[in-house]
C-alpha cells in the first residue's frame, strides 16, 4: 500500500516537471514570438517615419524655389492674365483681401441642404455642425467665411504664449495631431466628452492636411472656439501654414469643396494661422507648444514678436512693396531668351552652372520668358556663386537670397518661430540641426533640463511625432509627445491618443484606436497588413532612386556578378536614400539572397514597375517624373489659372521647363513632346493632370515576399 503510493507521487511528480518544462517552453515560445513581432511593428513605424521626414526636408529645401515661383509667377498674372489662385493665397493685397472675403454678399440657396448657422455661436450650431459632419454633409461657403472672419477677430486678441489654469475647470485634455482625420476627433469628443465650461480642451496644432476632412475638423474647431473662448484653446502647428498646405493636401482639399470661394477662404486661413498662439503654459509650470525648443529659445522673446507677420513659417515675412521691388530689380529666375544659366537649388558648396537648352516654344504665351527676358538674373553676390545659409530651416543647404536682408532682429524672431514649431527631442546631450526633418534642431535632455529649470517649469509637452502608442516620455519624463492621429500613416500603423491634466498636473493618458476592418484580424494579420504597406512605400523609394542605386551597387560590383555582400548593399542604400533604417533586417524583405549570403542587388527592383505603360517614354524620364510628381503638381496648381484639372500641352512644358531649371535637369525638349502627346490620348491638346500622375503610379507585381529567403 505505501509503496503504491510512493510510486503514485513519484508519477505525479515527475508529471508535473514535464508540465512546468513545457509551460516554460511555451512562454519562451512566446516571448520569442512577441519579441520579433514588437521588432517588426517598431521598423515599420521606422520606415513610414523616415519617409515622412525626407519629404518634408525635400519640401523644405523646395520652398523657396515655390515661394520665388508664387511671387514672380503671381506679379506677372496681374501684369499679363490676373492673378491665379495659389499665387493669391501667399501674395495678397489687403484691399483684394477685403473684396474676397464679402461674405454678406453671398446668398445660400433654398436646396441647400446642410447645416445652417446663426452669430453669435450656440451650443446648437456646434451639436448641428457635428451631426452634419458624421453625415459627411458639407458647410456652405458662406457659414464657412463668416465663422473665420469671426474666429481671426478673436484670435487677434490673444496673446503670443496663453496662461491656463486647472483650477476652475479641473482638468484640461491636451491632444496633438489631428491631421484632417475627424474620426479621431469624434471619437476623443465621445470618450472624453464636449468642450464645454466644465470640460476644457487644448489643440496642439497640425489639424489639418494629409486627412480628408481637415476643412470640417478647422470648422468644429473654430466652432467650439467661439462658444467656449475660455475653454478651447488652439496652438499653431507646422502645418497651419500654407506653403506645407500646397504640398500636403489641404490647400487641394478647399479647392474640391470649396471651388468658387475656395480663394476667399484660403486667404482667411491665412491670416488665422499667423494669428494663432505659438505656446500655451498651464498653472504656470506646464510648458505646451508643437515642436520643442532650442537651446537659444526666450519664452521672453516669443512673448513680444509680432506673430502676424509670419503667415509662413517656411519664408521670412515681407511687404508687397519689397516683394514688387524684387521683380523690379531683376532678381527672378533667369530663363533668359532660351537658357537657364543660374540654378534657385544646388548641391552644397557648388557654384552656379549652365543648364540644358530649352527652346523658347515651351512657355505658354511666351509670358513667362517674356518677363524674364528684361530682368538681371539674381543679386550681385550669388551670380557670382555665392551662397547663403538659413541656418534655422536646414544649416547645410545653400540657398540664394531671393528674399531682403533680414536683420539680426528679424532673424532671431524667424529662428525662434521655426524652432519651436520644428524641433524634436533626442535622447543625446546637446542641441544640434535638425537635418532629418530639414528645419528646427535636435534638442537634448541637458537642454531641457536648462531650459525648463530657467523658467521654473516642470515639463514640456509637445507633439509632431507619430509614436505607435500616441504618446512618449522622454528626457527622464520631462518631455512628453502627444499623437492624436491613429492609423496615421496606415490602418493599425499607430494608436492615437490624448492627456488629461488636473491641479496635481500628473499627466493621464488615454489611447484609442479609429477601427474599421482591424478588429476583425489577429494582431499578427493586423501587423503584417501595416508592414507590408511600409514595404511597397519603401520599394517606391527604390524605384524612385533606381539609377543612384544601381550605380552605388555597381561600385562595390567591379566585376558585374550582379551579387555583392549584405553589408555593401546596405551602405549603398544609405548612401543613396539617407533613411536611417535598420536596412540588414530588412532585407529578407527586400531582396534575394543568393546561395552564398551574398545580395542579388537587381532583385530590389524585380517588383515593381509603372501601372501605364508608355513606350515613348525613356526610363530615365520615367524615373525622373516619379520622383518629382508632387513637386509638379505644386507648380501645375500655380500655373493652372482656371483649376480645370485639364493642362494645356504648352502648359506642361512650362510646368516642366521651370522645374528642370530649377533642378539643372538635362532633358530633350523632344522627349517631353512625346510624353505629352501620348498622355494626350484623345489628341484635344489637353492633359488631364490626375491621369498624368496616375500615370507615373508604381504598381507592385507582388503583395509578399513568400518567395524570398525568410530570416
Amino acid at each position: 500500500m505505501g509503496c503504491g503510493t510512493s510510486v503514485k507521487t513519484e508519477y505525479q511528480g515527475k508529471k508535473s516537471e514535464k508540465a512546468i518544462k513545457a509551460a516554460v517552453l511555451i512562454q519562451r515560445w512566446y516571448r520569442f514570438y512577441m519579441a520579433r513581432l514588437e521588432m517588426r511593428r517598431r521598423y515599420t513605424l521606422n520606415i513610414f517615419q523616415s519617409i515622412e521626414y525626407a519629404e518634408e526636408q525635400a519640401q523644405l529645401q523646395l520652398s523657396n524655389f515655390f515661394t520665388f515661383m508664387i511671387d514672380h509667377y503671381a506679379q506677372m498674372n496681374e501684369q499679363h492674365q490676373g492673378p491665379d489662385l495659389i499665387s493669391d493665397i501667399i501674395n495678397s493685397s489687403k484691399d483684394g483681401k477685403k473684396k474676397l472675403m464679402a461674405y454678406e454678399t453671398i446668398e445660400v440657396p433654398d436646396s441647400y441642404d446642410g447645416p445652417r448657422l446663426s452669430f453669435p455661436l450656440s451650443v446648437s450650431d456646434t451639436n448641428t455642425l457635428l451631426h452634419a459632419f458624421k453625415q459627411e454633409k458639407h458647410l456652405h461657403a458662406r457659414y464657412v467665411l463668416q465663422l473665420f472672419n469671426e474666429v481671426k477677430k478673436f484670435l487677434k486678441q490673444m496673446p503670443n504664449i496663453v496662461h491656463l489654469t486647472t483650477s476652475f475647470a479641473k482638468q484640461i485634455t491636451i491632444c496633438g495631431d489631428l491631421h484632417g482625420k475627424l474620426d479621431d476627433l469624434l471619437l476623443i469628443f465621445y470618450k472624453n466628452g464636449l468642450p464645454s465650461t466644465e470640460n476644457s480642451y487644448l489643440f496642439n496644432g497640425d489639424f489639418v492636411d494629409r486627412g480628408k476632412n481637415s476643412v470640417e475638423i478647422l470648422i468644429i474647431l473654430f466652432a467650439f472656439l467661439l462658444v467656449y473662448p475660455n475653454n478651447l484653446h488652439l496652438n499653431r502647428g507646422n502645418h497651419e501654414d500654407p506653403i506645407m498646405n500646397l504640398r500636403y493636401g489641404f490647400t487641394k482639399e478647399v479647392m474640391q469643396k470649396y471651388r468658387v470661394h475656395a480663394k476667399s477662404i484660403l486667404h482667411l486661413l491665412e491670416d488665422i494661422y499667423s494669428e494663432l498662439p505659438l505656446a500655451t503654459i498651464i498653472d504656470s509650470k506646464v510648458l505646451v507648444l508643437h515642436g520643442g525648443i532650442a537651446n537659444t529659445t526666450d519664452l521672453d522673446f516669443l512673448t513680444s514678436i509680432e506673430r502676424s507677420k509670419y503667415k509662413s513659417a517656411l519664408k521670412p515675412p515681407r511687404s508687397n512693396s519689397e516683394r514688387n521691388n524684387l521683380i523690379h530689380k531683376g532678381n527672378v529666375l533667369p530663363i533668359d531668351g532660351c537658357k537657364a544659366s543660374e540654378s534657385l537649388d544646388r548641391p552644397i558648396g557648388s557654384s552656379i552652372h549652365e543648364v540644358q537648352h530649352v527652346p523658347d516654344k515651351c512657355l505658354s504665351s511666351q509670358m513667362f520668358s517674356s518677363s524674364l527676358q528684361h530682368s538681371g538674373g539674381l543679386p550681385e553676390e550669388f551670380r557670382n556663386g555665392g551662397i547663403l545659409e538659413i541656418k534655422y530651416l536646414h544649416p547645410s543647404i545653400p540657398m540664394p537670397e531671393i528674399t531682403p536682408e533680414l536683420t539680426d532682429t528679424e532673424q532671431k524672431e524667424w529662428k525662434q518661430v521655426v524652432d519651436i514649431l520644428w524641433s524634436d527631442p533626442r535622447n543625446q546631450n546637446g542641441c544640434s540641426p535638425n537635418s532629418f526633418r530639414g528645419g528646427g534642431c535636435y534638442f537634448g535632455p541637458d537642454v531641457t533640463k536648462k531650459f525648463l529649470d530657467r523658467y521654473n517649469l516642470k515639463m514640456l509637452i509637445r507633439s509632431h511625432e507619430c509614436k505607435q502608442e500616441g504618446y512618449e516620455l522622454g528626457h527622464n519624463g520631462r518631455i512628453i509627445t502627444i499623437f492624436s492621429a491613429s492609423n496615421y500613416y496606415d490602418e493599425g500603423s499607430n494608436r492615437g491618443a490624448y492627456l488629461k491634466l488636473c491641479p496635481d498636473l500628473i499627466p493621464r493618458f488615454v489611447q484609442y484606436q479609429v477601427s474599421k476592418c482591424t478588429r476583425k484580424l489577429t494582431l499578427h494579420q493586423r501587423i503584417n497588413a501595416v508592414e507590408d504597406s511600409a514595404l511597397r512605400a519603401l520599394q517606391e523609394q527604390f524605384f524612385a532612386h533606381r539609377s543612384d542605386l544601381m550605380k552605388a551597387f555597381k561600385e562595390f560590383d567591379p566585376n558585374d556578378t550582379g551579387k555583392i555582400s549584405i553589408s555593401d548593399w546596405a551602405s549603398a542604400l544609405e548612401a543613396v536614400l539617407h533613411l536611417d533604417l535598420p536596412w540588414r533586417t530588412l532585407r529578407s524583405r527586400l531582396t534575394r539572397l543568393a546561395s552564398d549570403g551574398t545580395v542579388e542587388y537587381m532583385s530590389c527592383f524585380d517588383d515593381l514597375h509603372i501601372g501605364k505603360s508608355i513606350k515613348e517614354v525613356q526610363p530615365s524620364l520615367v524615373e525622373t517624373l516619379y520622383r518629382y510628381k508632387a513637386d509638379l503638381e505644386i507648380i501645375f496648381n500655380i500655373i493652372d489659372k482656371d483649376h480645370s484639372g485639364l493642362i494645356s500641352i504648352d502648359e506642361f512644358h512650362q510646368t516642366w521647363k521651370l522645374f528642370t531649371s530649377h533642378l539643372h535637369i538635362s532633358i530633350d525638349d523632344s522627349t517631353i513632346d512625346d510624353l505629352a502627346h501620348s498622355i494626350d490620348s484623345n489628341k484635344d491638346g489637353s492633359i488631364d493632370f490626375n491621369e498624368f500622375l496616375e500615370a507615373f503610379r508604381v504598381v507592385h507585381k507582388f503583395e509578399d515576399k513568400s518567395h524570398y529567403a525568410k530570416t
